[in-house]
């Protein structure tokens, strides 16, 4: 049985659904609500099938260039970690991707899709969190459906953003989103010390 609480607050901090909130914003102004509505419906259904792919096919695409999914697993780990620091450090997620709007063509897919909501750090969970030798096929349908639920919250958002946006403001989407990245760094930190304790266990 997996651990619902933990995968969702993983998955949470890697899309950060309240992060998305200002992009959408941006993406969808000038546009009349049911144009918003599609285009949020749009952008999570994309999200939701790279993500899912990711689930299915990306432990079979490492094995089929011969990866130790161990060293994936370091690897994703730094690269969480980095992206972590620069939601902490840099430009926040909604600072970054409002610039990405200002140029997007499809706005349904760049940027809203990807990588607003199915980031590289989200692919990279959506593999580590299924691992074939860790976790069974139920467990794997477990956190698919985890995922898909942070999904949820984000087409909930995007539904309503008008009305978040004026709550928090951009400020305070800057702050929800140093927050989670400060919480996926320290689960970035655990991928590379399990990676670690796994590939010299093999």
């Amino acid at each position: 049985m997996i651990d619902y609480v933990a995968i969702f607050v993983f998955f949470f901090a890697v899309i950060d659904p309240i992060g998305t909130v200002p992009v959408f914003i941006a993406v969808t102004s000038g546009f009349d609500n049911k144009t918003k509505r599609k285009i949020a419906f749009q952008a999570t259904v994309v999200s939701a099938g790279i993500l899912l792919f990711f689930v299915i096919a990306g432990e079979l695409i490492l094995t089929a260039i011969d990866i130790p999914l161990p060293a994936f697993q370091i690897a994703g780990g730094l690269v969480l970690f980095f992206f972590a620091m620069t939601m902490i450090f840099g430009e926040s997620k909604p600072e970054e991707e409002l610039k990405m709007a200002a140029s997007g063509t499809d706005k349904a897919i760049f940027p809203l899709a990807v990588p607003s909501i199915a980031s590289p750090g989200a692919m990279l969970a959506a593999v580590l969190l299924t691992e074939n030798r860790r976790f069974s096929l139920f467990e794997q349908f477990q956190t698919s459906l985890t995922m898909l639920s942070v999904l949820l919250v984000v087409l909930v958002l995007m539904l309503v953003a008008g009305r978040v946006h004026g709550l928090i403001g951009n400020s305070g989407a800057s702050i929800v989103s140093r927050v989670m990245g400060l919480i996926l760094a320290s689960v970035a930190v655990n991928n590379v010390l399990s990676g670690i304790k796994e590939y010299f266990a093999i």
